[in-house]
């Protein structure tokens, strides 16, 4: 045990990270590259996914430099990623016809209100837990095939993508199963990032035949469904690939289940929120899968080898850390850094509200037309206002959740564990602690995203052999409780109430 170690493949929004792990869960080497973020429309945003390859294999190569390991030193690869973003590639040639559609990307709007029209959403709703939503896979993978360019085949003629399709000659996943398939060369999901599509029933556990018929998709373009720790392993690297070794691929979780798994999220009732560039509320609620009437998710949280499914209740939010990167956009701050002096310089936003509503709405308000609004600016308005507001609004949609996680599943969380870049700054945690008046724990290691997909993949192979051990791995760096008075915290949020009523059904097609 003492000479392997775990690894991490954790491709994110903006960036993809590669950490090594040893066996008592602390870090020995962590890389990260950015990749570009494309936006050729208003409301549309792609990534390259040759680039993420590219990118992938180098932090790898990064990391095990940095580490001074040999790549057969790594008892296991494990793998987490940004869910829902859509890549639909040529078997053939294991090219992509098109850029990934991001989970961000709203370009399918239409289609979802063609299906609440048509009545269906409840329907999606009770096979796969989800809110019917441009947010997820199924109509990312629908547009693909009806309007990206044809691929061009070795005769130069073009074909319809969609004939291609039904002939067998393209494949789609999310970003695991691209990683995975240029890991190993096999087609492959596991569980949790299934149950993100809206395609996958999470009930039956199988792709749903109605809706891959709904959203014209066939089935032999779709992974083969696993555990998210998997003793039968995903597949090896190539010993004649970029790494020279024959490393076991083990383990995969969407990035927020890598994180529920991280914070060692393994019984009823635990919950955790990650902050990223959305954050994202997640509650494990055993094996029973809790239908939501307060515009929550149901999702698969976790599935080991053997076991049952563990389901969890979501509360997603879109945008976050990304509305302290546009506050970097737009030159009200240099670096995220700045942000906890800025907002702690004033003693209050001076009645400014920002509902950072870029890319929508998600939980609990699903409103894909939701865009971005600042409220209450007076001439004494200043930037420090500004960047408080975009503070006190994480904290805001964190207990929008919150008070939908609770009606929900009748459970009170009495210390929310959180994760994330954001997490760093200690103002923030602050704050959400005041704002939802409830104890945050953060804990050492906050990059629990790759911690969670490496303690996957290392179950999978013995390298840990039980949940306790993993549970030994868990300490806080620093606990947060409620400073401010709870009438107070009530009379703040209910004017957020006011400022998302402000930014719904903005967007309006010209």
């Amino acid at each position: 045990m003492s000479n392997t170690y775990v690894g991490s493949i954790d491709q994110g929004t903006t960036g993809t990270r590669f950490m090594i792990f040893d066996h008592g869960g602390q870090v020995v080497a962590n890389e990260y590259e950015q990749h570009e973020q494309i936006y050729p429309e208003p409301g549309w945003v792609e990534h390259d996914p040759v680039e993420i390859w590219e990118n992938t294999k180098e932090v790898v190569q990064a990391g095990l430099d940095q580490a001074g390991l040999e790549a057969s030193q790594l008892a296991a690869l494990g793998i987490t990623n940004q869910r829902e973003t859509t890549i639909v590639w040529d078997e053939a040639t294991g090219k992509p016809v098109y850029n990934a559609l991001v989970w961000q990307d709203r370009r399918t709007t239409d289609r979802v209100e063609e299906l609440e029209a048509a009545g269906k959403v409840e329907d999606i709703r009770d096979k796969t837990g989800l809110e019917c939503d441009a947010y997820f896979s199924a109509t990312k993978t629908e547009w693909i095939l009806d309007n990206a360019d044809p691929v061009k085949l070795e005769s130069s003629r073009s074909r319809d993508l969609r004939d291609r399709a039904e002939d067998d000659e393209l494949l789609m996943g999310t970003i695991d199963s691209w990683l995975i398939y240029n890991l190993t060369g096999n087609h492959i999901t596991d569980v949790t990032n299934a149950s993100r599509t809206m395609l996958y029933n999470i009930h039956d556990l199988a792709w749903d035949h109605e809706l891959l018929e709904e959203f014209d998709v066939p089935e032999s373009m779709l992974p083969e469904v696993r555990p998210s720790s998997d003793e039968n392993l995903y597949g090896h690297t190539d010993a004649d690939g970029f790494l020279g070794a024959e490393v076991p691929v083990a383990g995969a979780l969407g990035d927020q289940q890598a994180a529920l798994f991280g914070q060692t999220c393994f019984d009823a009732g635990d919950a955790k929120n990650t902050y990223g560039t959305g954050s994202f509320y997640l509650m494990n609620t055993g094996n029973e899968a809790v239908a939501s009437d307060h515009g929550l998710l149901t999702t698969i949280g976790f599935q080991r080898s053997g076991d049952p499914v563990q389901y969890a209740l979501e509360g997603s939010i879109f945008v976050t850390g990304a509305a302290i990167e546009w506050l970097e956009d737009v030159d009200l701050i240099n670096n995220a850094a700045q942000t906890a002096d800025l907002a702690s310089s004033v003693d209050s936003t001076d009645g400014v509200y920002v509902v950072p509503a870029f890319t929508g709405l998600g939980a609990p308000h699903w409103d894909g037309r939701a865009r971005g609004t600042i409220v209450g600016m007076t001439r004494g308005t200043g930037k420090e206002h500004i960047v408080r507001a975009v503070l006190e609004s994480i904290a805001y949609q964190t207990r929008d959740i919150a008070e939908a996680m609770e009606a929900d599943s009748g459970v009170e969380t009495t210390t929310l564990r959180v994760d994330g870049g954001a997490v760093k700054n200690s103002f923030l945690c602050q704050l959400q602690s005041d704002i939802i008046q409830t104890d945050i724990a953060r804990p050492e290691v906050d990059e629990t995203t790759a911690l969670g997909s490496a303690y996957a993949a290392g179950l999978a192979v013995g390298y840990w052999e039980t949940l306790d051990e993993l549970r030994s791995n868990w300490h806080v760096d620093e606990e947060f409780e409620p400073e401010m008075d709870d009438d107070q915290a009530d009379k703040m949020y209910s004017r957020w109430d006011d400022a998302v009523e402000r930014s719904l059904d903005w967007a309006q097609e010209e």
